[in-house]
């Protein structure tokens, strides 16, 4: 057939045919959509900034002579046994039920391998998570789903989560497909029916009541264990300040890119802010109480590469997260897969089906016999070589600003490329000192 721009047609920005089909299918179905991953509109992002390496007014580092260490301490205001890890990128929360028990024991592998944090997830702690995660967060969610206060000592540190970047303001979902018998066993709910959660914790209704409940943690770990808050990026600036005057050790902030196992597609395209935008508003936030670095700031919501992490950082993070990423390291939408993400409707790279829980690389599943093909010591190779890079990358970034910690990493290292980016971001457009919002430049 003639290729429709050839033929003269035109299609619409606003009615484009993604546009089209999905009206056509809430038409004939009368349901909206629900699918995994995160937003797959393009917002700012780090792409949009660059890093302003030394050439005479800075004075480079020589990678292979000099240091640039890369070592983080979290929850350190309060908890008696912070955590030290050897970098400043962590793994997610991502629950098992979404993942499946091969998954999360390839994620703890990884992440002990360089010497970083995994973290749980809804619906409890699995015997092979804790036994290969040498740091484990543990997160306790609204739906109380699998807790149990043996596993908060048994963990290294806690993550109260209000909201993800998915799905701020929204509860979890696990479809009944992938309610197996030892997730309903771990939730305490039947086999094979859908799991929705609440979305916002039955325990309080403000702050006040959070601070409660941060007391209330402490003493169930004896003062260890630090203590984190995250919350999907929208109102950072409050947030943040809220979750520091609740108590919190660590603060969490997740952007709009972050991905989820299941929600509704409108939720994961139209709500929260990009984690670009958040950054700035997180670290104003704590500086303004006089505890930036001392209450530690972890990112997360599309963080793919070093140049993320070191941009990140930059802007006044003390760590990132990642969720999605570090499943397409285990394999998630590998090309090997092709024929199997065809026949199920998608393709390689375009899979993000993961409610259905039929997921040919074994990750987003509850089959027995998918989840079989993923060895979870390769797996864990695969995620600790993909984290060395990225903390390699990171490195070799702040080297070249001349900086021997990549946390010295701060926003007079960075410009960006668009207006947009350069307001969210609060740093100069490139080869000017206007940042547009923050007065005149040239």
């Amino acid at each position: 057939m003639k290729d429709p721009a050839e033929r003269g047609l035109r299609e619409s920005a606003t009615f484009d045919r993604a546009t089209i089909a999905a009206i056509q299918h809430a038409a004939r179905t009368g349901v909206y959509d629900i699918r995994g991953w995160g937003a797959k509109r393009a917002v700012p992002h780090f792409d949009d900034l660059l890093v302003l390496g030394a050439s005479m007014s800075r004075y480079p580092l020589e990678g292979y002579r000099e240091r640039c260490d890369t070592d983080v301490v979290l929850g350190d205001r309060h908890a008696t046994r912070p955590l030290h890890l050897d970098i400043p990128v962590t793994v997610a929360g991502m629950s098992f039920g979404a993942l499946s028990a091969q998954a999360k024991e390839a994620l703890g592998r990884g992440a002990s391998e360089v010497g970083t944090s995994t973290t749980t997830g809804d619906g409890g702690m699995t015997d092979e998570e804790r036994g290969e995660s040498k740091t484990l967060v543990y997160q306790l969610l609204p739906s109380r789903y699998g807790m149990n206060p043996d596993h908060l000592r048994a963990a290294d540190a806690i993550e109260v989560v209000l909201g993800q970047g998915a799905k701020p303001g929204g509860g979890g979902m696990l479809l009944g497909q992938k309610i197996s018998d030892r997730v309903a066993e771990m939730r305490t709910l039947p086999p094979g029916i859908d799991q929705r959660s609440a979305c916002r914790h039955p325990d309080w209704t403000g702050p006040d009541d959070l601070a409660i409940k941060i007391g209330e943690l402490r003493e169930i770990t004896d003062w260890e264990k630090p203590i984190y808050v995250k919350v999907g990026a929208t109102r950072t600036y409050y947030d943040v300040k809220l979750a520091v005057a609740a108590g919190a050790d660590v603060v969490v902030v997740d952007g709009m890119q972050g991905g989820t196992a299941a929600t509704q597609e409108v939720f994961i395209e139209h709500v929260g802010i990009p984690i670009l935008a958040a950054i700035p508003q997180a670290a104003q936030a704590l500086q303004e109480l006089g505890v930036h670095r001392k209450v530690q700031l972890i990112v997360s919501g599309g963080i793919r590469t070093g140049a993320d992490v070191a941009k990140a950082m930059a802007l006044g993070a003390d760590a990132v997260a990642i969720g999605t990423a570090a499943l397409i390291a285990l394999g998630d939408n590998d090309p090997q897969y092709a024929a199997e993400y065809e026949a199920l409707g998608s393709g390689a790279g375009y899979y993000d089906d993961f409610q259905d829980g039929r997921d040919p690389a074994g990750i987003t599943t509850q089959d027995p016999e998918l989840s079989a093909r993923l060895d979870p010591v390769e797996g864990g190779r695969r995620v600790a070589n993909y984290l060395r890079v990225l903390t390699m990358e990171a490195q070799t970034l702040a080297r070249a600003c001349g900086k021997g910690h990549v946390r010295h990493l701060e926003p007079e290292d960075l410009v960006a490329l668009t207006i947009e980016s350069a307001a969210m971001a609060r740093v100069p457009l490139a080869g000017t000192s206007w940042i547009p919002g923050h007065g005149q430049g040239l």
